[in-house]
């Protein structure tokens, strides 16, 4: 091939590769100042190049104008290091007041350019294979002198960004300066012939990777798909070589493998041949791959929208339950067809027949997915039930650490409570028990009714205090294996039974693995809350009898019903339904419960009217 039509041919690819990157920068950038500048700085390139090729064509004036437009092209540059540095961290005042006189440089380029030209700051010279080359003298060495120092002034301004960005924005840079030092070295030899060495300037035929490589710098560590684009022009290229290389190969050889015809024919059309069929294979290359994908995953409909749908719908859950039905909708939705999504944090003892379902397993400290009932379901709808599966999986972790979290700051601010509550109450203790004392010397003179309803009142109040302290008190429990008939029937003297009827229904030997004195409080409160509601019946009946498994432990009483809207705050502090009581009993009795770590339940269908259904731990195997 001529020397000058491959000097022209490659004038004209960057050319064309500068405008190709220009637009497609310019449609990504939307509000982004600086990457509309870097397509500016392309598209300078483009009509740089094209200048070559007007020269080359014998329209000199057209030609000139273009190439001595050179300062705008550090100019655009320029500006797209200032907003590319003034970002982040890097963010400077004195980079945002340049930022404002960019109109400024550009004017001052466009009068550079236009005056260079005026004054003839350039020819057009023959020399070696070219009829028609330009070359600079005059003013033009000031227009090539104030291109030189714009770029370099840019260079400088991304060096100082490079001292103080951070992360892709620095690497960014790094990989700009390189870039910038490739283009330096294939810029260099343009200028020779104005410097009256006349050499073939071979760096200017590899001119086209110089914009690829610098675009590619810039948003090579912002764009993914960049790097995909990348990735597939480097394979072309490899295969192209490979390819040019092997049919070369061939050609050399066709003739001894008796292939006369074959080893006749010119090598650059063999060439030709070989790359007429890879852009052909390039271009069928997406489509056939989507039929190909088609024919063995029928019916998968996946793409980057539909997966940022999910991630965004799960992530909205902040319970199990809405979780599940958020995700077996989503999944029925794009299945077509009925699916049901089981969280579980131990494996089912059975395994269901029929029906799709995906289970999200916790084993091992991890949460994995398991597909039920797919093997009839076509690949397609297989792949999407997998990938929704690894995204449920991934988000039931999250949610698990993050109810962790919650209930670790609620235990937090409840225990903080639980000791300010403690410290308050010492305090009102000690200051209401002083003035209680006193007036309970004070009836020693009184009549006996009088004295009598006025140590009623102190004994209430005092029970008060005593509750309040039990409550709000921090709980030592110290549990062992303790026998409940002795202790019940230790408790009876206590209690005004009157007529109410205690009925026990508990084995000779039954025990409960519980603190003794925190068993017989929860006993007491109990006991006490039941008798203050039977004692106005002429049938009371109390029956405390053993549940089927061992540690529970049913307390039945046939009082009047709780009302519903009670039952939900039966176990709350200060609420009561019984007259002069504290409304801390049941609240006392579930704290001493949880701190066992068992709990208690009120019941309505066991066959009395209240039920308290108590559920106390077995004894831990060592």
């Amino acid at each position: 091939m001529p020397l000058d039509l491959a000097f022209e041919l490659m004038m004209m690819l960057t050319s064309g590769c500068a405008l190709l990157v220009s637009a497609w920068l310019f449609w990504r950038a939307r509000r982004r100042r600086s990457m509309k500048a870097l397509a500016g700085f392309g598209i300078m390139m483009a009509l740089w190049c094209a200048g070559h090729v007007a020269v080359f064509y014998g329209w000199h004036i057209t030609g000139m104008a273009l190439i001595l437009a050179n300062p705008l092209m550090p100019t655009f540059f320029l500006d797209f290091a200032i907003g590319f540095v003034n970002q982040g961290p890097a963010q400077r005042l004195w980079l945002t007041r340049l930022a404002r006189y960019r109109g400024l440089m550009y004017v001052v380029a466009v009068l550079i350019s236009l005056s260079t030209l005026w004054l003839r700051g350039g020819s057009i010279i023959a020399f070696g294979p070219f009829e028609h080359y330009f070359v600079f003298h005059g003013s033009g060495w000031f227009n090539i002198g104030y291109t030189i120092f714009i770029g370099m002034l840019a260079h400088a301004l991304l060096l100082w960004g490079f001292i103080h960005q951070q992360g892709n924005r620095r690497r960014s840079i790094a990989a700009m300066f390189a870039a910038g030092a490739w283009g330096l070295l294939l810029a260099t030899s343009f200028i020779f012939p104005s410097l009256g060495l006349l050499w073939y300037p071979w760096p200017m035929l590899l001119l086209p990777s110089y914009v690829l490589l610098l675009v590619y710098g810039v948003v090579r560590y912002q764009m993914l798909e960049v790097n995909a684009w990348a990735n597939r022009a480097l394979l072309w290229i490899l295969m192209t070589t490979l390819l040019l290389g092997l049919m070369a190969l061939f050609s050399a050889m066709a003739g001894r493998l008796g292939m006369q015809a074959l080893a006749a024919v010119p090598q650059w059309q063999l060439w030709l041949y070989s790359l007429l069929l890879l852009m052909l294979a390039l271009v069928l290359y997406q489509p056939v791959s989507k039929l190909v994908e088609r024919l063995i995953y029928p019916g998968s409909r996946l793409d980057e929208q539909l997966l940022d749908t999910w991630l965004a719908r799960l992530r909205d859950t902040d319970n199990w339950h809405t979780l599940a039905h958020e995700a077996q909708q989503l999944l029925a939705r794009q299945m077509g067809q009925p699916v049901t999504v089981r969280l579980l944090t131990t494996p089912p003892r059975f395994e269901p027949g029929s029906g799709l379902e995906l289970w999200c397993l916790h084993q091992r400290n991890d949460w994995q997915f398991r597909l039920k009932g797919f093997d009839d379901v076509t690949p397609g709808m297989r792949l999407t039930a997998e990938v929704f599966g690894s995204l449920l999986a991934t988000r039931c972790g999250l949610l698990e650490r993050s109810l962790q979290l919650a209930e670790a700051e609620r235990k937090r601010v409840s225990e903080q409570h639980l000791v300010e509550l403690g410290g308050l109450s010492a305090a009102m203790a000690h200051e209401l028990r002083n003035p209680l004392n006193i007036i309970s010397m004070a009836t020693a003179g009184l009549d006996p009714d009088r004295k009598a309803m006025i140590q009623d009142q102190l004994k209430r109040a005092d029970r008060l205090i005593v509750d309040m302290l039990a409550y709000s008190g921090q709980l030592h429990i110290q549990p062992r294996h303790t026998a409940l008939l002795p202790l019940i029937n230790s408790l009876k003297p206590q209690f005004d039974w009157q007529q109410v009827r205690l009925e026990l229904n508990l084995p000779e030997h039954y025990q409960l693995y519980a603190d003794p004195y925190r068993l017989q409080q929860v006993l007491t409160n109990l006991l006490d809350n039941a008798l203050s509601f039977l004692r106005n019946q002429s049938d009371g009946r109390l029956r405390l009898e053993a549940g089927d498994n061992p540690g529970v432990l049913w307390l039945h009483n046939n009082g009047p019903s709780i009302e519903p809207d009670m039952q939900s705050r039966l176990f709350r502090p200060f609420v009561s339904r019984r007259a002069g009581g504290s409304g801390l009993g049941l609240a006392i009795v579930q704290r001493i419960m949880e701190a066992h770590g068992g709990h208690i339940h009120y019941r309505n269908d066991a066959g009395w009217p209240v039920t308290f259904a108590l559920y106390f731990p077995e004894e831990p195997t060592s």
